[in-house]
């Protein structure tokens, strides 16, 4: 049996144009068509993504009109040709103002952008490390090809994505894992996660200065998954290994940094970016599959926040403070399994 999509408007947030901070609402999806899903939303990550685009400064995306923000959902199949109705999936949502994304209580997305959620997972978790996860996975392993035995270097460690990066080093075999951020407290609980050392960032400090301390704490490094570029990226570059592979997926640190181009060459090093906005979901499957399996075995860890709707606002501001937890919207806790860890959401 199936279930047609709501006519009168589902509660949403929404984005009102670039910079403005979210507001509770409703939208009216787009009507059900043969070729797309449609998802009761159970679990909605909040991501640093979905912070850029509602900025307008993101480089892929500007949205001027209003639009509903969220780019990946857990959730229950309501219709659909292809993914059974009432089956668990994971869905990619490409928010715009013509595609409402995940912050809303259902969400209609393209078959392609779903995939099922293997059973006995908990919904909210698996989530919660699914950008994240893609984002430390892919750069790590199929970009950067890391290899057991070698040494890599996290920049941006305390942050969702660097969390699941030192784990999935370790869990890949690392030889040695050295994690870097601002917050030495949040740094310290990286040792718990399977990092050999840490490294806190220094105020005015050169890149030359904090390049002595990362070898110190490292050793020459194999691979760096830079999620701050800037300063601690000029420093990184210093300490690697000849032929070492670094990858930046994020630049909170600064929007430019000053390469060498003689380091670059001298030690032959191998520099690129991964965005993971720009990869088909069907690309992203072997990293989701392997997270999801890391999850159920016990040997990936996440802290989850839990959040309503309403919350959104102040869940927000909370993110754009960095904070080292993955926020997650519960837009219908009537929809977790029970029993749940997630009934109750963790308030800000």
């Amino acid at each position: 049996m199936t279930t047609p999509p709501a006519s009168e408007g589902v509660a949403a947030a929404v984005i009102d144009s670039p910079g403005a901070a979210p507001r509770l609402g409703s939208v009216v999806l787009p009507a059900w068509t043969s070729g797309s899903t449609l998802v009761a939303v159970v679990a909605a990550p909040l991501n640093p993504l979905d912070l850029v685009i509602a900025s307008g400064t993101f480089h892929s995306v500007r949205h001027e009109a209003a639009y509903v923000p969220g780019s990946e959902c857990v959730g229950v199949v309501l219709r659909s040709d292809r993914h059974p109705p009432g089956s668990w999936v994971y869905a990619e949502c490409h928010a715009s103002p013509a595609a409402p994304g995940a912050f809303a209580t259902q969400v209609l997305v393209p078959d392609d952008d779903v995939l099922p959620l293997p059973h006995a997972l908990d919904p909210v978790t698996a989530a919660a490390v699914g950008n994240s996860g893609m984002a430390a996975f892919m750069p790590l392993v199929e970009q950067a090809g890391l290899r057991p035995g070698e040494t890599v270097l996290v920049l941006g460690a305390t942050g969702a994505v660097g969390q699941i990066a030192i784990q999935v080093a370790r869990r890949i075999g690392a030889g040695r894992v050295v994690g870097v951020a601002r917050d030495r407290a949040a740094l310290e609980s990286l040792l718990l996660l399977g990092a050999d050392a840490v490294v806190a960032l220094r105020a005015d400090e050169s890149a030359e200065e904090l390049a002595v301390r990362l070898l110190a704490a490292a050793g020459p490094v194999d691979v760096v998954l830079d999620g701050l570029y800037g300063v601690p990226l000029e420093a990184a570059l210093r300490a690697c290994a000849p032929r070492a592979r670094v990858v930046n997926i994020g630049n909170p640190a600064g929007v430019t940094a000053q390469i060498p181009a003689g380091l670059l060459r001298g030690k032959q090093l191998s520099l690129s970016g991964f965005a993971g906005l720009h990869t088909p979901l069907k690309d992203k499957q072997p990293a989701l599959t392997w997270l999801w399996d890391a999850l159920s075995r016990e040997e990936l860890r996440i802290e989850v926040r839990g959040f309503a709707l309403g919350e959104l606002p102040s869940v927000w501001r909370a993110q754009a403070a960095s904070p080292h937890a993955k926020y997650v919207l519960l837009p219908d806790p009537a929809r977790l399994p029970h029993p749940s860890p997630h009934d109750r959401s963790t308030r800000p």
